[in-house]
């Protein structure tokens, strides 16, 4: 039985001499792993559909959870990316946290949405704050929200601190004398304030504050979800 399904692709291991398997996120029936035979052939007509982060249209066949892709037409290679090694490695990083972040067989739009919507910005704005805003709000689609508001404990404002602490297990912000969390920067606060719009200081949104605000963030992903989150550790080396 044969079905077309709009996705994005978010993984690809090599499989035999010439396959591989892919893991595409679509925004109806979310995660879906669907081998593809012959891309790594010179020349191979559907070579394209197993590229880092194209946006197609696939054709399957398969039944239950076995699934191999027939045929694709492209809607976005997002080319932009594949030209420059940090919005590369960015791109990669919003494919990684997608992948982690969703289900097979669920609906995964927002997500899915929020995916597209960060790699078309990253073609051609700051791709550090275009991923920074989309692990915020793919962390708050997925349950897993960062609160930015004032300290969870006294209600006291943080914007203007020197240090503070951030808690993994609530995801939240506090005074440095009232939580119990990890130890977090005025810099990272900030940072993650301005990419939601919200009232920050702009001397500190700076290349360490987003720097910073990236390894908060990926230490978070990597205690809610055990991934390793590879491709964001590299990112992070690279800026």
């Amino acid at each position: 039985m044969e079905q077309k399904i709009n996705a994005l692709m978010v993984r690809a291991i090599d499989y035999n001499e010439s396959d591989k398997i892919l893991t595409l996120l679509s925004a109806e029936k979310g995660k879906i792993i669907a081998g593809i035979k012959g891309v790594k052939k010179a020349g191979a007509k559907l070579k394209f559909a197993a590229q880092p982060f194209c946006f197609a249209e696939y054709i399957l066949t398969g039944k239950g959870d076995k699934f191999t892709v027939i045929g694709a037409s492209e809607n976005e290679s997002f080319y932009e990316l594949r030209n420059d090694i940090n919005k590369f490695y960015a791109a990669c990083s919003v494919c990684e946290a997608a992948s982690s972040l969703t289900y097979e067989s669920g609906e995964e739009s927002a997500v899915f949405y929020l995916a597209i919507k960060a790699l078309t910005e990253m073609c051609n704005t700051d791709e550090s704050l275009a991923l920074i805003k989309f692990l915020l709000f793919a962390l708050r689609e997925v349950g897993y929200g960062i609160s930015l508001d004032n300290c969870v404990i006294c209600g006291g404002e943080l914007h203007t601190q020197p240090k503070m602490r951030f808690d993994f297990n609530t995801g939240s912000f506090s005074c440095w004398d009232c939580g119990n969390g990890e130890g977090a920067s005025l810099v990272t606060y900030n940072t993650l304030r301005c990419v939601l719009g919200k009232e920050y200081n702009p001397a500190c949104v700076t290349e360490d504050g987003k720097k910073r605000a990236l390894r908060l963030l990926k230490e978070y992903l990597v205690y809610k979800t055990d991934s390793r989150f590879l491709s964001l550790s590299e990112y992070i080396r690279l800026i």
